[in-house]
């Protein structure tokens, strides 16, 4: 009998601690600095706390890219969570709102890099007909980051301060580059750094072929940053203490750590576009159930609805991808597919901070407006996927 393919290897699951040490490296910070630029007399520029942070990762994901399929996946792991440790020992230096929106401006070229170089890394070591369980099972890691950022983050400033937060962020990124160090590279015939590598024609930016997945993402995330951006205040709002402002995070990841791996191995056996279907279907109705919570009950309920669609939705895209990349520009796709999840947050943060403007009463109006652009999501997936085969170059 021929050995079924492991997915779970050594090289799996150091890749898994990675992801989840960087991404609770930059999300610990995240739910204070809507507080931090408060202090600073910029609560209306709250919106771009996440926006400005997602316009740089959408900006540098060409050249995350491009460099992944030419020197390697690992030297654009390092860079990525290299530039988020030196950005937390540059925070607690900051004293305007224009300095701290800068970091953040900043700040959003270790997202733009480290996550495509990981995606195109398992890519690389998992059998193709088990990519949406492999994606599902390393995006849980992610998540369970996302979790304990927001989670441990706001502890931290409450007992310690601002300035040992932003440090314990540095900290977990460092240790999330080390556990890389001594890893075999998986880019076959990669070639050494050299400048003319950054120069990348507009043609070299887009891969058409995965214009679908990519759209989708685009659709979707916008409620990502939307939830983001005004979560922690509504959360605040409805009684809970500044310690615990990232509890709907906290239960929205550990409601998705399951389905997960359900969603995964279903989009491997029935197909992306039927899990997407239903993906999309329940980021609608979370979104409308945040637009009306006003119970701490409703939000916990919120989060778990949220949790689950984000679950489903997020590794059966990452699989979806894939599949369309060719296996020689595999970054590439993957760099596209994360440009249309960064626009996505940036618009929900930036649109959603400018509908909220500090007031409360203003959040219902945001959700609808998220509910309303997943739902168009929902309608493409049934109507528009044919649309953009005109788009898409013929194999070279």
């Amino acid at each position: 009998m021929t050995k079924k393919p492991s997915v779970y290897t050594l090289q799996f699951f150091l890749l898994c601690l990675s992801s989840f040490l960087f991404f609770g490296s930059f999300n610990m910070i995240v739910p204070d600095l809507y507080n931090y630029i408060t202090s600073l007399g910029g609560g209306e520029y709250k919106g771009f706390i996440i926006s400005l942070f997602t316009v740089t990762a959408g900006l540098s994901r060409p050249f995350s890219g491009r460099l992944s399929d030419t020197i390697g996946r690992i030297p654009v792991m390092i860079v990525g969570a290299g530039v988020c440790f030196i950005m937390g020992f540059l925070y607690p230096m900051v004293g305007t709102v224009w300095a701290l929106l800068l970091l953040r401006f900043l700040h959003g070229f270790s997202t733009g890099f480290k996550p495509t170089g990981t995606s195109a890394y398992i890519a690389d070591i998992v059998p193709a007909n088990r990519r949406g369980e492999a994606m599902g099972f390393s995006g849980l890691f992610g998540s369970l980051g996302m979790a304990a950022g927001p989670a441990i983050g706001p502890k931290i400033a409450v007992w310690y301060g601002l300035d040992v937060m932003f440090y314990a962020s540095s900290a977990a990124a460092i240790l999330s580059v080390l556990i890389l160090i001594g890893m075999k590279e998986t880019l076959q015939n990669k070639v050494k750094f050299h400048p003319r590598l950054l120069l990348i024609k507009p043609s070299e930016i887009i891969e058409t072929r995965v214009y679908n997945p990519s759209i989708l993402f685009l659709l979707t995330s916008f409620s990502f940053g939307t939830v983001l951006t005004l979560v922690p205040d509504l959360t605040v709002s409805l009684g809970y203490s500044e310690g615990d402002k990232g509890i709907f995070f906290t239960v929205f990841v550990f409601s998705s750590l399951i389905i997960r791996l359900l969603a995964g191995k279903a989009s491997d056996k029935y197909g992306r576009v039927i899990v997407l279907k239903v993906a999309t279907l329940f980021i609608v109705f979370s979104d409308l159930l945040i637009a009306f919570t006003h119970t701490p009950f409703m939000l916990m309920v919120s989060a778990v609805f949220f949790g689950v669609s984000v679950g489903m939705n997020t590794p059966t895209i990452y699989a979806w991808t894939i599949d369309l990349s060719q296996d020689h520009l595999r970054g590439k796709g993957l760099a596209t597919m994360y440009i249309a999840l960064e626009i996505g947050i940036g618009l929900g943060a930036l649109v959603s901070g400018w509908i909220y403007g500090n007031h409360i009463e203003n959040l219902r109006e945001a959700f609808i407006t998220c509910a309303v652009l997943s739902l168009i999501g929902f309608l493409f997936l049934n109507f528009g996927l044919n649309l953009t085969k005109r788009f898409v170059k013929p194999s070279l």
